[in-house]
């Protein structure tokens, strides 16, 4: 088993000695006071009741998906199957978790809730090899978060898994023949065309090779790439693939047609820098940003 150490470095080395928080209360208070910090998730609620238990924390990402966590109070509590009954249940209960988000961050948001990835993140002082082994058998967007404390100030959070989970298919009971349906990112992909197709997919490889430590979510409108959060949001069109990233636009020479600053535009995922790819030469150009955005986002 591996070993972390943290040290503090001064005038004089010191090596931090680590311990867990007394109780996950306080480890709990302030994870949801620096959630999006932490986990790139706005927090909603803390003790979020149900009616068959209550949910520790309860908020939503970027991707607008819905987030639960759950903290592992005891070395007999089983907080994985726990977060996945606690999934399982607000996936029977979109009403009440769409009047939460209504109630906290308005109506705006709460009409772009994503449901095709929701994610439960256990949070423990330790997890064992068969904890990880059985999330990545689930298929499931469940995250195991190892977390330990150093003196005063200073809070490790080491992500143990990178699940792939398959998308939630969202099923719905009215009737689509005289409401508008937007194409799902998936369909505008099966629709592409052959050159756009070798283009994407000549992308999520680039993009998949950077590191094991970049997470694939296939989202309802398009697909990001993570690591705690977005890193890169593409979309499929019939005339040119989008590709926004976590890149400030000022540090970028911005060329029309192919780069664009979309601060304070509304779109799809997340990321400041837009770049539109249409040919082989735009994918080779668009390397070195997809580079730099990866190696300057923690």
């Amino acid at each position: 088993m591996s070993e972390i150490k943290l040290f503090e470095i001064g005038t004089v080395v010191k090596e931090r000695t680590s311990s867990t928080v007394v109780l996950e209360k306080q480890l709990q208070t302030t994870i949801e006071q620096n959630m999006e910090t932490f986990f790139g998730v706005r927090f909603l609620k803390s003790e979020y009741m149900i009616t068959s238990g209550r949910m520790d924390s309860i908020g939503i990402d970027e991707n607008n998906s819905p987030v639960i966590f759950e903290y592992k109070r005891s070395s007999s509590e089983n907080v994985i199957n726990q977060g996945l009954f606690y999934l399982d249940w607000l996936l029977d209960h979109k009403a009440d978790f769409k009047l939460l988000v209504i109630e906290k961050l308005g109506m705006e948001v709460a009409d772009q809730i994503d449901w095709s990835v929701p994610c439960v993140i256990c949070i423990a002082n330790d997890f064992t090899k068969y904890d990880v082994h059985a999330v990545n058998q689930m298929q499931r967007n469940i995250k195991l978060v190892k977390y330990r404390k150093y003196g005063e100030d200073l809070l490790l959070f080491e992500h143990l898994n990178t699940p792939v989970a398959k998308p939630v298919t969202e099923t719905s009971t009215i009737s689509t023949s005289s409401t508008y349906t937007q194409k799902t990112h998936l369909e505008k992909l099966a629709s592409a065309s052959s050159h756009f197709k070798t283009l994407y997919t000549a992308l999520c490889d680039y993009i998949e090779s950077l590191g094991d430590d970049l997470v694939p979510n296939q989202l309802k409108l398009y697909l990001a790439y993570k690591k705690v959060q977005n890193i890169f949001c593409i979309e499929i069109y019939n005339k040119q693939i989008l590709l926004r990233m976590k890149l400030a636009p000022d540090t970028v020479e911005l060329e029309e047609g192919f780069t664009r600053d979309t601060r304070g535009i509304g779109h799809y995922g997340t990321g400041e820098l837009e770049v539109s790819i249409k040919t082989a030469e735009d994918f080779q150009k668009a390397k070195k940003l997809i580079d730099r955005a990866y190696q300057e986002t923690l």
